[in-house]
């Protein structure tokens, strides 16, 4: 079922994710080098990437909302029995 809605597989998943990344790994860096300045910033690319993202879907280069189609039918009607024997 993944795999029929896309699963975030988007420019603007894409992109948010990879500036998200980015701001991790420059957060981890600057807090191994005990540089608080260059933390904040990795924290704040973080922040930006979720921004980015959610202003690329707004754009509509997210994914789109499909309702998952369900059957009319319900399990354990005499709908259901009828459409079972055919």
């Amino acid at each position: 079922m993944a795999e029929a809605h896309g699963h975030g597989h988007t420019p603007a998943a894409w992109t948010g994710v990879i500036i998200a990344f980015i701001g991790f790994c420059v957060g981890g860096a600057f807090m191994v080098a005990d540089n608080t300045v260059g933390f904040w910033v990795g924290i704040a690319l973080i922040a930006v990437g979720a921004l980015v993202g959610g202003i690329m879907k707004l754009m509509g280069l997210g994914q789109k909302y499909e309702p998952i189609e369900t059957s009319p039918v319900r399990a354990g009607s005499t709908e259901a029995r009828e459409h079972a024997r055919a």
